[in-house]
């Protein structure tokens, strides 16, 4: 079993190989598409870790884009108390489902 750490999109997840992640939306990949993560913090494959100083030279985690999508709505509203002043926005941020394939480290 292997596991590692990934940077993407401002966070970090952790992942195996098999498993489905949901992260932002990266422009130009599509369903089907390979991801490729170069950001790899941490790989820990039979029992051995290591970690990086920030990131593992020449670790990669590759994956495969099973779906697309946005989620549910959010409202930002802005409002300032006697200045008549009301700003009403909504947000849908986009995502993608990605199946993890393998850990190269």
């Amino acid at each position: 079993m292997s596991l590692a750490v990934i940077r993407t999109g401002g966070k970090q997840y952790v992942v195996q190989p098999g498993e489905v992640i949901k992260i932002e939306k990266i422009e130009g990949k599509g369903t089907g598409e390979k991801v490729i993560f170069d950001e790899v913090l941490l790989v820990e494959e039979n029992k051995k870790v290591e970690i990086g100083v920030p990131l593992i030279k020449k670790a990669k985690v590759t994956g495969k884009v099973v779906a697309e999508g946005k989620e549910k709505k959010i409202i930002i509203f802005k409002y300032k108390a006697k200045a008549r002043q009301r700003v009403k926005r909504g947000h849908r941020q986009q995502f993608i489902k990605v199946e993890i394939e393998k850990i190269e480290g």
